[in-house]
């Protein structure tokens, strides 16, 4: 369980990720802030408490056996480039070239990024990826965890799913996958456009272990990941989230998916964002 303290600290990190998601967005006049949103205390706890991660330029012995992190909803790169920039792969200053010709910081992942292990576009891949660099891990006896981020309109995706079959099958206990089960899509919410639910009990199905957390909760999400790094088969931990999380008109609005803010409704999310 997290202290008091450490609970405090994180929380501070997040919110200092939320302000980085509006004004990254903000600036470049393009991205997607909901989903961002949503997935701040998930990333936060992951790379700041639960993940052995190394600075890309620190080549040393130790980082061979880093932890890997897959960022499967490829589209909320702003909320994952201010985690990567708090843990140091690179200066909090680049983050606001996020989206401009020639940045690291495209709008989707690409290892030009420090910290950045494969580049994610379309959805539904990630898992996939995954199971390939566990089972490398795997041969080579690396003890090195393999942590994938999801949304849950992305489980709409068939190769999904082969992916899950595919891990369990390889008995890939390297794997844990997270997945921001915020309920709403680019065309609104998930189980009108194709229902997922029951979603942990298809996950089982798969001969995967299931883990249902408040996704905001920061001692949830480290005592899942802590428990997920310890089974003996590969681990989904269903993060029961809120899209726009933190800014009181974007939340649970599938119209702010991806689009960004105006002078006005900068001004009014960082106010409220203190």
């Amino acid at each position: 369980m997290l202290s008091e303290i450490e609970i405090k600290e994180l929380k501070q990190l997040a919110k200092e990720s939320r302000q980085n998601i509006i004004k990254m967005v903000h600036n470049a006049a393009s991205g997607h802030i909901g989903g961002s949103l949503s997935s701040v205390e998930i990333l936060t706890v992951l790379f700041h408490k639960c993940m052995k991660n190394v600075p890309q330029w620190h080549r040393d012995k130790n980082f061979e056996t880093r932890d890997r992190f897959i960022l499967s909803k490829g589209h909320v790169s702003p909320a994952y480039y201010s985690v990567l920039s708090q843990v140091g792969y690179f200066e909090k200053e680049e983050l606001m070239t996020f989206r401009k010709f020639g940045s690291r910081l495209q709008g989707h992942p690409m290892p030009v990024c420090p910290g950045v292990e494969v580049a994610t576009g379309s959805l539904g891949q990630g898992l996939s990826i995954a199971c390939g660099i566990a089972i490398s891990l795997k041969l080579d006896k690396n003890p090195a965890n393999v942590f994938v981020l999801t949304g849950d309109g992305e489980l709409q995706e068939g190769n999904v799913w082969e992916a899950f079959m595919n891990a369990a099958h390889h008995k890939l206990d390297n794997i844990v996958a997270i997945i921001d089960r915020n309920r709403l899509q680019i065309d609104g919410c998930t189980e009108n456009i194709k229902s997922l639910n029951p979603l942990d009990e298809k996950i089982k199905a798969f001969n995967w272990d299931v883990i249902e957390i408040d996704g905001h909760n920061m001692n949830e999400i480290y005592e899942a990941i802590e428990k997920a790094k310890k089974n003996l088969r590969p681990t989904a931990i269903i993060a029961n989230t809120i899209k726009g999380k933190g800014v009181s008109f974007m939340e649970n609005n599938a119209g702010w998916h991806g689009k960004a803010t105006n002078e006005e409704e900068l001004k009014k999310a960082m106010a409220e964002l203190g």
